[in-house]
């Protein structure tokens, strides 16, 4: 049985207004440029030099991957974006969604370009994940490469379909990826054990009809498959080490937050109030961050330890509109951005392009839930890429007014060795 989908929310929802589909998108005029800082950044890196230009104003909405930020370590970066040109022919015919990919590795503070790559993928959706020790993931269709600080690429994984989500547990010990795979080409899957098979939710409402989805869940530095799962659209399946987090529904507008361990057991972390399904995910190996939303139309956070323990709770005077997050390698500091809009935005006030003046970034301490940093990032990257956390935290890069400013911060503090309250209920 798959879990229940989640109702439709600012945050997941086609909230553009409607137009026929064939009709022009509106060129309405991009954000101007804003320092909206709450510190000063410590230095910068013009980003016109690198080649990097803003994505014209037509993608906004799309949901296209046009940019990636990383650290390597502490004192360099990884800075991938599109670069614009004409389209390849293949075959006699153009690739629509065929993109080159300009790859630098940045010195820090310097600026100075260490290494340089150019790389080919052939899709739109998210292409790169760094890891801790410097190494990256590089998704391209139906393959996964592992990469490195000289931007050697090497053939990891192939599926049997097109790679459409891929996500990895803060350890790094799990990858799992959602892949289209007609029914008929899912034989020879390793089977799912029933109690991981029954934790999987999808994405959005599912529809009639075949399910032609794959959810595997692996060890990736081995390649064994733990658990395949078929669905009919697009599933997220938060984890750690111990095991996969799922969202029940409970009486009284509460949700149950249960860890299934990879044991077997289960283990009831505790109910939260909201009046959707929250969004749920580990920023850290004991933390868990759950995305909420209210009857009046606000949202909130709630930090949750593995044990079931409140650590914090943030209130939103509004829900986000597409929140990503972003964090740092040991998890003490986490970033969620979202786009600054003009309106509140609902059924009856949808999002128009011309309505969005920015994207709001927050750097929070996992430990306490304050904001370490709060800045306005522009061009707006709907699809995220414009921020990143150094493995220890104390810098942050964001790529905003031509320029990849880097802040940076005090030490974040360490997560609580003992309980901060009793266990929730």
């Amino acid at each position: 049985m798959l879990g229940a989908a989640s109702r439709l929310r600012a945050q997941d929802a086609n909230i553009f207004s409607p137009e026929p589909k064939h009709a022009k998108r509106r060129h309405a005029a991009p954000p101007q440029p804003q320092l909206n800082a709450s510190q000063p950044a410590a230095f910068s890196i013009a980003t016109e030099p690198l080649g990097f230009s803003a994505p014209s104003f037509f993608y906004l909405g799309m949901r296209s991957s046009m940019a990636s930020l990383d650290f390597l370590d502490e004192n360099r970066l990884l800075f991938t974006f599109r670069v614009p040109g004409l389209i390849p022919r293949s075959g006699g015919r153009a690739d629509e969604d065929q993109r080159r990919i300009r790859a630098l590795v940045l010195d820090l503070p310097s600026g100075a370009v260490e290494v340089k790559s150019t790389w080919t993928v052939h899709d739109r959706d998210r292409y790169l994940w760094v890891l801790e020790d410097g190494h990256f993931l590089l998704r391209d269709r139906d393959l996964i490469y592992e990469g490195d600080g000289t931007l050697t690429l090497k053939p990891l994984f192939r599926f049997p379909g097109p790679l459409l989500r891929l996500e990895i547990d803060p350890t790094e010990t799990y990858l799992v990826t959602n892949s289209f795979e007609p029914e008929a080409a899912g034989s020879g899957d390793t089977a799912s054990p029933p109690t991981v098979n029954a934790g999987v939710s999808a994405d959005g409402q599912p529809s009639a009809g075949a399910k032609n989805v794959v959810v595997r869940m692996m060890r990736w530095k081995s390649g064994e498959v733990l658990m395949v799962s078929r669905t009919h659209s697009t599933a997220h399946l938060p984890i750690s080490d111990q095991g996969f987090l799922e969202t029940l529904p409970a009486a009284g507008g509460q949700w149950l937050l249960s860890l299934d361990l990879f044991t077997g057991e289960s283990r009831i972390l505790g109910r939260i109030n909201s009046a959707c399904q929250p969004t749920v995910d580990f920023v850290s190996r004991r933390v868990v961050l759950a995305a909420t939303c209210d009857t009046t139309g606000g949202g909130g956070l709630v930090a949750i330890t593995a044990e079931g323990h409140i650590l914090w709770e943030n209130a939103d005077r509004a829900l986000p509109v597409w929140p990503l997050l972003a964090g740092s390698s040991g998890g003490l500091r986490f970033a969620r951005e979202s786009l600054s809009v003009t309106h509140a935005i609902d059924a009856l006030s949808p999002l128009d392009p011309g309505d969005i003046r920015g994207q709001r970034i927050q750097v929070f301490d996992t430990a306490t839930g304050k904001a370490a940093l709060t800045a306005l990032a522009n061009p707006v990257l709907d699809a995220g890429g414009n921020v990143a956390i150094s493995p220890s935290g104390r810098r942050v890069a964001i790529v905003t007014n031509g320029a990849i400013q880097i802040f940076e911060l005090p030490p974040p503090p360490p997560l609580p060795a003992a309980p901060v309250s009793p266990p929730a209920r």
